[in-house]
């Protein structure tokens, strides 16, 4: 990695406070276990099994396109960092609307991870959705992004991508609604119904391999 320039730069010793984003990031998921699973007491093989399946959920968000090509809907991920693909999860039976005392319990440990994912995944998106104050300007979405689309029941470490192949600006040139591409098809959109991917795209060029 130092051959491509990379340079470690270490916190001081005892101060998470240096380490504010990935810190923000430990403080989001401690909070939704908490919340999630309660009082409930669990072995040592049961929370490390509900840790390891939220740890996949979690480094399967995406960060930014693979490709500039409309067609190509996979987005790079934390998990093509640590094990080279993206990370998914068996599908299983959905057991949120399901009484907790009746399931066993494997399914009670599923019902906890699949609890997380629609509490963490909903907090993730917003928190890429810019609401800044009116009177602020904030940057069109444009011809090209690759967005995250915000339904309300996603299954488990899946995420509905989508590129916008269309901007319909209004008269004051803000753009309110867009054409995107899914797998599905072509469909138009509230842009706030749409979240665009944290690494900006002149970020992604830099980090194409062709332009080093």
């Amino acid at each position: 990695m130092s051959s491509l320039g990379t340079q470690f730069h270490y916190i001081p010793a005892y101060s998470p406070t240096f380490g504010g984003l990935w810190e923000r990031g430990v403080g989001s998921v401690k909070s939704h276990i908490k919340k999630v699973i309660g009082d409930t007491p669990l072995t040592y093989e049961e929370f490390s099994t509900v840790l390891a399946q939220i740890e996949a959920c979690i480094n399967s968000r995406p960060l930014c396109a693979m490709s500039s090509e409309v067609d190509d809907l996979q987005p790079l991920t934390p998990a093509h960092f640590l094990v080279g693909h993206p990370l998914t999860l068996p599908p299983g039976p959905e057991l949120m609307d399901m009484n907790p005392n009746r399931l066993s319990r494997w399914n009670l440990l599923q019902r906890f991870v699949q609890h997380f994912w629609r509490r963490w995944h909903q907090e993730y998106i917003t928190t890429l959705q810019n609401r800044p104050k009116w009177c602020t300007s904030t940057k069109n979405l444009e011809i090209g992004d690759l967005v995250l689309v915000r339904e309300p029941n996603m299954r488990l470490s899946s995420w509905k991508m989508a590129r916008i192949i269309a901007t319909h600006p209004g008269r004051d040139n803000v753009v309110r609604v867009v054409t995107i591409k899914t797998q599905e098809g072509m469909q138009k959109r509230a842009v706030n119904t749409l979240a665009k991917l944290p690494v900006d795209s002149s970020v992604e060029d830099s980090l194409n391999p062709g332009n080093m």
